[in-house]
């Protein structure tokens, strides 16, 4: 990330913060989206305990690398420039996605990739940092071996993402390409008491960055096993704060400290703070699932599918209309999307994060 591509992402958000407080205010849209997220596949080399998708006996269809092309011409068309971050499932398992990271890079799009970090190996990390992705956020619940590979049902994934993050630091300075490399691991009862560990694994591994997301409740082991409990709460909140007196002392954490102290509220699942409210995702995301279909926030149906809708059709519809408008009404506590929409200040304060990151490991 550069200076100029921080101050086209603040013009970007100022645009769309004036757009925002006049909808609230009068009802009248001109939003934009400003956040992109694809999903490109259900399918998974994994078999994570807290995630449903390898245990489907079916998947939705998936879109083509060309449709997804034209999906994200689509959106350069509606919006300008924009940034995407790319997940699954597993992406780097479909077949051609390096090719559209690729197509992205030469299209001026940003796209960014979440991955389980299973397939950063000799063969595919060349050719991944030659792509230029925008960013490599890696999936990674603990620096040890018997936690994560536990979690992610796959014996041996902790060597192969340490010996990944190494491949893609010496191909960068190989190819002369830098982009940050973001630790990103879900809180859970069986690392909550280690994460500032990970924070310092991290550094001594010469990542960018760490960014920690709280567990959703998706599958039996959430609720019998992963979610932390009432009476561990006291002791999350302990390392929440050694987390942030971490962070102001120069740790490349990217939560903000707000969402680190919500993190317990987040495990009572309590409704968000009125000082949050109203939710603003809805006028904000676009959220696009494996077979084009598009939803504002994940709790709520579609609002069109780029296989047949132009980006700009999808999100002035009127389906897109009606469910922006329950969205303001919704109170739930997401630190997913990070307390339901991110604020500039808070994308800024990521983005230094990240650039004074890469300047320390520059010099």
């Amino acid at each position: 990330m550069k200076i100029s591509e921080l101050a086209t992402m603040g013009l970007k958000h100022s645009r769309n913060a004036v757009a925002e407080a006049l909808y609230l205010k009068t009802g009248l849209d001109v939003t934009r989206p400003i956040t992109f997220h694809g999903l490109v596949n259900e399918r998974c080399n994994c078999k994570c305990r807290h995630c449903e998708y390898w245990r489907q006996k079916e998947y939705i269809p998936e879109m083509s690398i060309e449709e997804w092309q034209k999906t994200l011409l689509s959106i350069r068309e509606f919006t300008g420039p924009f940034a995407i971050n790319f997940s699954g499932g597993e992406p780097f398992i479909k077949k051609g996605f390096i090719d559209l990271l690729r197509f992205c890079s030469e299209h001026h799009i940003h796209a960014g990739v979440t991955t389980n970090g299973a397939l950063l190996n000799e063969r595919n990390v060349p050719a991944i940092v030659a792509a230029r992705p925008f960013n490599l956020n890696i999936s990674l619940d603990s620096n040890s071996a018997e936690i994560h590979d536990y979690v992610r049902g796959m014996n041996g994934l902790l060597d192969r993402i340490t010996r990944g993050i190494a491949l893609l630091q010496e191909e960068q300075s190989k190819q002369g390409i830098s982009f940050p490399i973001i630790i990103k691991p879900t809180v859970m009862s069986l690392n909550f008491r280690t994460l500032p560990d990970i924070i310092d694994w991290a550094v001594g591994l010469g990542v960018t960055a760490v960014n920690f997301q709280p567990l959703g409740r998706w599958t039996p082991e959430t609720y019998d096993e992963l979610w932390i409990e009432e009476k561990e709460l006291p002791e999350l909140d302990r390392v929440m704060g050694r987390i942030i007196e971490m962070k102001r002392n120069g740790a490349p954490v990217m939560n903000s400290e707000e969402v680190l102290r919500l993190m317990s509220a987040s495990f009572r699942e309590e409704k968000a703070p009125p000082e949050n409210l109203p939710c603003r995702i809805g006028l904000q995301e676009f959220y696009i699932r494996p077979d084009g279909d598009v939803k504002l926030c994940f709790h709520f149906p579609s609002i069109g599918n780029t296989c047949s809708q132009s980006a700009k059709e999808i999100w002035t519809g009127e389906k897109a209309r009606k469910i922006r408008a329950a969205t303001i009404g919704c109170d739930k506590l997401c630190l997913l999307t990070c307390l339901s929409h991110k604020s500039l200040v808070h994308k800024v304060n990521q983005a230094v994060t990240i650039l004074s990151r890469q300047g320390k490991k520059k010099s």
